[in-house]
Parts: C-alpha cells; sequence; structure tokens
C-alpha cells in the first residue's frame, strides 16, 4: 500500500429515516432529526419508501418517521401499506401528523405505528419518542414463546400492576343540561380531599369518557393532551405506567384523564379497551369516578357490570322521566344490575316547597323508581365555579350544593370502608 494512501472514513450507517410527501413541509421535524440521529438518518418520498423496504438495507432500519399532513390523507391506502411493511420488518413508525384527521391516525396507529407526535413538534418530543421505541425494543417480547417444538403457548397481554382496588362510580346524565359532570367534578375533588392533616387522603382519579363533548377539562381548567388520544388508540398495549402518564394532576391531588382535544367517535373504544381501563384505574386507585357521555354505547354495559354504583342524573321535567323510563325498560328487557342503579335529581326543591316535593313523589311513583339524592340548586356560583375552572370546595365551599356533595362523599367513603372490611 502506499505510504501517502488515505484511509476513507467508512459512512455513517442509516439507521432512520422520515417518509413524507413532501419534507420541506415538515423543517422542525429535519432539525430534531438532526439533533437525535445526526448522520444516521436518511429521507424518503412515500413511493421511494416502497421500493426501499425491499432492499437489504432496510433491514438496518431501527425507525421511521412518517410525516403526513392533510393532502397526504389521499394517500391513505399507500401509508397504511407503509405502516404495515415496518411492522412485519420490525421497523418502528412513529407518525409525525399536522392536521390530521383522527380517523386517520386512529387506523394508522391500529395498523402498528409504534408513537405519535403532534406537528408542529413540542419541544424535545421526537427525542422521547425514541427513546420510547427503544425502550420497547429492548423490552421482554408479549406475543408468543415457544415451549416445545410442537407447542406454542401465547402469552397474555400485561395486566394493570398496582395494589389498589378502586370503587367504581360512574356519573351518567340522562338528558342534557343534568349536572352530571359538576356532579363528577366535585364528587372526585371531595373524595381526593377527604384525609386529614395526619393521614393521606385516598387516591382520586376521574375519567371524562365522554369523547366527544367530554368539558371535566373545561370545569377544571387542565390541559387536553395530545397523549390521551395515543393512549385510546391503542389500549391493548396500556400499562399502568403510560395510563399514569396519559393523566394529568389537579393541585396535587386529583388525577383527571380528560377528553382527547379533537371529538372521536363513541365507538373507537371496545368492550376490551373499556375492561382494560376500568382494571387498570381500579389497580391504581381508591376511587375511579367516571363522567359517562350521555348516549348509550355498546360499552356502557360494561361499566354498568364493573361498577359498584351507577349514578344516573334526572331534572324534575318531562324529558327526564320519559328517559329514565326508557332507560328502566332497556335494563329490565337486558337483565342489567337495575341494583346498582342511584338516581340522582338535580336542582331538586326545597324543604319548604311542597307542591315541588309532591312532583317528585309521583314521578319516582310512576316510574317505580327510587330517588335517594336530591341535590339542590346551587343558583349563580355553579356556572361561575364551571366558567374559572374551580371546584366549589374552592369557589363556593357554603354552597348548598356543595355540601350535599360532600355528605355524599362521606357516605361513599364508609362504602369503601364495608367493602374493605368483608374482604377481609
Amino acid at each position: 500500500m502506499s505510504s501517502n494512501a488515505m484511509l476513507e472514513p467508512e459512512p455513517t450507517p442509516i439507521v432512520a429515516c422520515t417518509i413524507s410527501r413532501d419534507v420541506s413541509n415538515f423543517d422542525m421535524l429535519i432539525e430534531d432529526m438532526e439533533t437525535v440521529m445526526g448522520n444516521g438518518w436518511g429521507d424518503l418520498t412515500f413511493a421511494d419508501a416502497q421500493v426501499y423496504f425491499n432492499q437489504p438495507d432496510s433491514d438496518l432500519l431501527e425507525f421511521v418517521a412518517i410525516a403526513i399532513d392533510h393532502a397526504s390523507e389521499n394517500e391513505l391506502a399507500t401509508i397504511a401499506a407503509l405502516v404495515s411493511t415496518a411492522k412485519e420488518k420490525d421497523i418502528k413508525v412513529i407518525l409525525v401528523a399536522k392536521d390530521v384527521s383522527p380517523s386517520v391516525l386512529h387506523q394508522l396507529l391500529r395498523l402498528g405505528a409504534a408513537d405519535f407526535i403532534p406537528y408542529p413538534l413540542p419541544n424535545g418530543e421526537l427525542k422521547a419518542a425514541v427513546e420510547r421505541i427503544r425502550a420497547l425494543a429492548y423490552a421482554p417480547s408479549r406475543t408468543a414463546i415457544q415451549v416445545q417444538p410442537e407447542t406454542i403457548e401465547t402469552v397474555q397481554p400485561q395486566q394493570p400492576q398496582g395494589s389498589y382496588a378502586g370503587i367504581i362510580l360512574p356519573i351518567h346524565g340522562l338528558a342534557g343540561g343534568t349536572g352530571a359532570t359538576t356532579f363528577a367534578v366535585n364528587l372526585a375533588w371531595e373524595l381526593a380531599n377527604s384525609g386529614s392533616k395526619q393521614e393521606e387522603g385516598p387516591r382520586v382519579c376521574l375519567i371524562d369518557l365522554d369523547l366527544q363533548f367530554g368539558s371535566v377539562s373545561t370545569y377544571l381548567d387542565l390541559p387536553r393532551r395530545d397523549n390521551v388520544f395515543a393512549l385510546l388508540s391503542d389500549v391493548d398495549t396500556m400499562d399502568s405506567a403510560s395510563f399514569m402518564q396519559a393523566m394529568v394532576k389537579y393541585e396535587e391531588k386529583l388525577h383527571v384523564l380528560t377528553a382527547p382535544f379533537e371529538m372521536l367517535p363513541l365507538d373507537m373504544l371496545d368492550v376490551s379497551d373499556i375492561t382494560r381501563i376500568l382494571d387498570t384505574a381500579k389497580s391504581n386507585f381508591d376511587f375511579v369516578i367516571i363522567d359517562m357521555p350521555s348516549t348509550l354505547v355498546n360499552w356502557t354495559e360494561t361499566v354498568l357490570n364493573a361498577c359498584n354504583l351507577y349514578f344516573a342524573m334526572i331534572d324534575l321535567d318531562m324529558r327526564s322521566a320519559q328517559n329514565a323510563m326508557r332507560f328502566m325498560r332497556l335494563m329490565a328487557s337486558e337483565e342489567l344490575p337495575a341494583e346498582k342503579l342511584r338516581f340522582a335529581l338535580n336542582r331538586a326543591p326545597k324543604f319548604t316547597d311542597m307542591n315541588g316535593k309532591n312532583r317528585v313523589k309521583r314521578m319516582a311513583e310512576s316510574l317505580e323508581i327510587a330517588i335517594e339524592l336530591q341535590l339542590p340548586d346551587g343558583g349563580k356560583p355553579i356556572l361561575q365555579a364551571g366558567d374559572n375552572g374551580v371546584p366549589l370546595a374552592i369557589a363556593a365551599p357554603k354552597n348548598l350544593l356543595r355540601k350535599e356533595i360532600l355528605n355524599l362523599a362521606s357516605s361513599v367513603l364508609e362504602l369503601k370502608s364495608s367493602k374493605q372490611a368483608v374482604q377481609q
């Protein structure tokens, strides 16, 4: 070899790629890829990626970041094929989405995309996503293991981890404006603050399952986090850690899983998804308060069977009476556990309003139900508390409605104590 021969440095192997219709529309993605991957990444169009996946060099890929925008939805079939191919080749897929409909994201996540990041990219989020998929790559496989040459044993999905056995309390408004969300938010807050100065209060979470018009985040002035959508899109891989990460804390006492930022179809979740969410919540909290959608869906029965008590909110009017009657007929026809129902009358008449009390009595008798909980009209402070994003205990601690919810919280605590006594 000539003494003046130069050793050429080996090129950096390509272990990641961006795939997009036009990467110039995602400037921040280019910058973040250079920061995270250095020179170890490349860029492909949708058409180029299809060809590259068939080449041996693609076996070196650790992950691809598929960047899609509204215009990319016209090539959804191509993108879906890329996600499926990447999954088959064990290449992790990170979706970078800009103005894309929730249904498209849901479909791609179901096909096997490992993570989702909104665009413009939050600071440091691409690096965090890469770390998450690397952690998954080195985690023990949960798919299938070979026990004997001719016997395959399927490993069951990871079970929820936690030492709690939570009480599940759904709140369901049987008509619009019955105060279900107000009731759910304030009951959760009272339970979370029921501890004494010497003892820590119970762990409480509030879950907003109204995927279209859920307003728990508004009532508590909390942000709607993008990872809520990612969690709900792939519940099968959810564990206690990802469940807790999707929540936000209110005043460091109450854990809240808000509704997603975008409006989503209620049937996006199926029975197995809801079962897993409830099991995970129960194992991590003492009390699980659920703000239900007013619409009955295929998993309403799942919640009803899993809960301890099911609060049905009504008003003293004809629409509530008719809806309650139809609801009870459904319960009877489907042989559902009606004994769990607790009808709660919002804006109940005052104790001096004898005419109103007679109306309540006639309503209960005609429907053949017991209205066990009568919540007084809290007046304007209720609206003001909701608009300001604070519970009644903070905004109006002497409000009559707040006092009634506080009394109910004490009764619920007794239910928890009695349940523990029976288990022991």
